[in-house]
């Protein structure tokens, strides 16, 4: 996906259209709910546990907001970035271990 992308932005960069992708890390959904929750079950551990232990995986200590997440889809979408093209965007927190 990452390579397509960065293909269209190539081009279809010439006529102002921007291409890049929004890598999310996790974020506090009712997908994410789901997923603690089926997680617990499944290991016997407590939901608060499991939840502790994915947030120790991501360096500002936390779970990402919904919002946080639709804040910089909104940016990559404003004309503020109109010079960026052909980016994959984690928004994760800083979890993601490589560029």
């Amino acid at each position: 996906m990452a390579n397509w992308a960065k293909t269209l932005a190539t081009e279809l960069g010439q006529y102002g259209i921007t291409v890049n992708n929004v890598l999310p890390g996790f974020t506090q959904t009712a997908r994410a709910d789901y997923v603690i929750k089926n997680k617990a079950q499944k290991t016997g551990k407590t939901e608060e546990e499991i939840l502790k232990e994915l947030v120790a995986e991501i360096p500002v200590g936390r779970i990402g907001q919904p919002e946080e997440f639709g804040a910089a889809v909104a940016f990559l979408c404003s004309p503020a970035a109109a010079y960026i093209n052909g980016v994959n965007l984690p928004v994760d927190g800083g979890r993601l271990s490589c560029l």
